[in-house]
């Protein structure tokens, strides 16, 4: 059976935690922001030519509605 931890434990053990983390450098967090927009830009034209795809394909087998 597991022991109980009481708040004042809890408080420590997570204080002892967060000072593990390692934050990223304004560097960094720059530098992966830019690469999300990229890539969503990406993501973005991506879908559209295909979805422009679609509708040219469906267009010739419906018949130019």
């Amino acid at each position: 059976m597991a022991t109980k931890t009481t708040p004042t434990q809890f408080i420590a053990q997570a204080r002892a935690e967060i000072a593990k983390v390692v934050w990223p450098s304004r560097r960094e967090v720059m530098l992966t922001t830019i690469m999300v927009f990229i890539m969503a830009a990406l993501t973005a034209t991506f879908f559209s030519l295909v979805d422009m795809a679609i509708r040219f394909g469906l267009k010739l087998i419906i018949g130019g509605l």
